[in-house]
């Protein structure tokens, strides 16, 4: 699916790669000349494993729900014929990277995954398909680095696919994104629902041409970061709307509410049924929000007559959701919809309906979090760090750990070939680990093994060391672990 709208942060032309190179540059970067002026592209950034260990823990996350829902993974080039991702965009074609002519075939880098999810069905005549797919895509977009808005970034898409009854897996979808951010601990968000009918048929009553309908919903879509008098003027000056339709669209797209009261209003006031398209698309919501009900979820929807999201290929419900809490300044972090026609382009016909995850957005949030807490950000899973203390022990050192290895069981020693033991507990405590293997002679010679528990508050730590048989490492060292876990659980 689409990924979370990146408009709502202004436009700027500053360069927040540029800007941090520069001030590298001032300071002389980490002692050597040769580094200044290396930075990456415009919109792009490297990622340090402290970073890296965060979205490894986030990209897990995700794909735990997807998978607990059933969904099979699958993976398309970088890059699509042009001809693929042309014309699926709306007014967004204009942000799409075109590569130089390679032997006479003209190919851009894709924009989202759905696009290239909707070629693969359509190649493999795919008839029906639960999948997720996690990959980078790449945008000319003007970017704003801190704000998590990129021109390479990564979209975490789930896509259900095929014949199914009317909105059922509409309210799977929706109720996998709702599940995902309250995983992710994001903090309070509201997931916006509208459908494209309705808004067809709104359009259709506040006599706006056929021909416009695509071009209106665009500007509609502008509401949640532009004053109306804005997007008026841009539906009356730049698209040629008329004066009295415009105002008569602003009628509606000001309503919004709890799903069901709202629908509830609709019904009696009868305010859509002069259209059959919006009253078609009003009975459909009717049905989701029953099912949203269902899975728990319908206290965290608002139904908004504002929602348009601006692609052109969307052809029922569409949603998204929005961050409540002003301060992480990302707004949008989810979205998605249902797109029936998109797939048909390609070949036959098959409904399909989606969601994206925001996933620079939330990496934004959890960073910033990670920064400000006191807690260690663990950037390796090494469970044991073995330690000696006498020198000529690095074979008894690279035993012990092959055997751990052997058994599964992630483990680190220092590469040293006889290193003091302040520096080796520093290292695992620096870096997290729980547990450390300490020995020297004696222990060696008396067959014995030293553990310390590197984890928990202080007194803790400081705690005696438990001696162990040689023999007994692997057991003795995986109850230990199990300790752990269920501490990590708490």
């Amino acid at each position: 699916m689409e990924t979370p709208d990146t408009t709502d942060v202004p436009p700027t032309t500053v360069d927040d790669n540029n800007n941090a190179s520069k001030e590298e540059d001032k300071k002389g970067g980490p002692g050597n000349k040769k580094a200044r002026g290396i930075k990456t592209p415009k919109g792009t950034q490297d990622y340090e494993p402290r970073a890296m260990a965060i979205r490894k823990k986030v990209f897990g996350t995700i794909t735990e729900i997807f998978e607990r829902h059933g969904a099979v993974t699958i993976d398309t080039p970088t890059f699509e014929l042009k001809e693929i991702l042309m014309g699926k965009y709306g007014e967004d074609s204009k942000l799409v990277f075109d590569l130089a002519d390679e032997g006479g075939e003209l190919s851009s880098l894709r924009y989202d995954l759905t696009v290239p999810f909707a070629r693969y069905c359509a190649a493999h005549r795919t008839r029906s398909i639960k999948r997720y797919q996690i990959g980078k895509v790449y945008r000319r977009d003007n970017p704003i680095m801190t704000k998590g808005r990129f021109r390479e970034f990564y979209q975490c898409d789930f896509d259900i696919a095929g014949e199914f009854d009317l909105m059922i897996p509409d309210a799977e979808a929706i109720a996998i994104m709702d599940e995902i951010l309250r995983a992710l601990d994001i903090g309070d968000f509201v997931i916006k629902i509208n459908h494209r009918k309705i808004l067809d048929g709104i359009f259709a009553i506040c006599g706006v041409p056929s021909n416009l309908f695509r071009p209106i919903c665009s500007a509609v879509d502008k509401l949640d970061k532009t004053p109306w008098d804005e997007v008026k003027k841009e539906m009356v000056e730049v698209k040629g709307l008329s004066e009295a339709s415009a105002d008569k669209i602003r009628t509606f797209v000001e309503m919004k509410g709890a799903p069901k009261a709202m629908y509830e209003r609709l019904v009696k006031e009868q305010s859509l049924d002069s259209d059959p398209t919006a009253k078609a698309g009003l009975t459909e919501m009717g049905l989701l929000f029953e099912y949203l009900e269902a899975f728990g979820v319908i206290d965290r929807i608002s139904f908004d007559f504002s929602l348009a999201r601006g692609l052109d290929y969307y052809t029922g419900v569409i949603y998204e959701a929005i961050t409540l809490d002003k301060k992480l300044g990302v707004g949008s972090i989810a979205a998605g919809g249902r797109y029936d026609k998109l797939i048909g382009i390609f070949g036959s016909d098959l409904p399909a309906v989606g969601i994206s995850i925001g996933i620079e957005r939330v990496f934004t949030i959890m960073e910033n979090r990670a920064k400000k807490s006191k807690v260690v950000v663990r950037e390796t899973d090494t469970e044991v760090f073995v330690a000696s203390i006498d020198k000529g022990q690095l074979a008894n050192r690279m035993k012990i750990c092959a055997e751990l290895w052997k058994a599964g069981i992630k483990a680190e020693f220092l590469h040293k070939a006889n290193p003091k033991i302040q520096p080796q507990l520093n290292y695992a405590d620096t870096n997290g680990i729980p547990l450390a293997i300490i020995f020297g002679q004696n222990e060696v010679d008396g067959n014995k093994l030293q553990l310390k528990k590197l984890y928990g508050e202080k007194n803790e730590k400081d705690a005696k060391q438990e001696e162990f048989a040689r023999g007994d490492l692997v057991a003795f060292v995986q109850a230990k672990l199990n300790d752990y876990y269920a501490f990590v659980k708490k």
